[in-house]
């Protein structure tokens, strides 16, 4: 869960000149109205738990099994059409992030899609 750090902060009083500001940490430049007392909601991106696993991420888990992953699976994963899985894993996958991929036929029928660990030279 995330915690959220509240602040508090009055504007700048532009008839005397006086400012009062309390802010514990400033990120962003307060609105600047005579006697509006404005709230501030700060995040802190470390306190917070990892975000939902995006498509691609998904995609790249099921690919790097051993066993593969049929295209059909890979539609059920990401609620994309046929179309849209191949042009994902020809553009992104294998253009963009500069995997290996094979496709194979297993005994089943079923076409089978993974990422190939590249081998290193030693």
């Amino acid at each position: 869960m995330a915690i959220l750090n509240t602040t508090t902060a009055k504007a700048d009083n532009t008839e005397t000149g006086e400012r009062t500001a309390s802010l514990d940490t400033p990120t962003r430049k307060l609105r600047e109205k005579s006697g509006v007392t404005v709230s501030v909601i700060v995040k802190k991106a470390k306190d917070e738990p990892p975000a939902t696993p995006t498509k691609t991420d998904i995609v790249l888990k099921k690919l790097k099994s051993a066993k593969g992953v049929t295209m059909q699976v890979l539609m059920d994963a990401t609620g994309w059409q046929a179309h849209s899985v191949r042009g994902f894993l020809s553009g992104t996958i294998k253009k963009k992030l500069g995997h290996e991929l094979l496709s194979e036929t297993g005994k089943d029928g079923q076409r089978r899609y993974r990422i190939v660990e590249a081998k290193t030279a030693g």
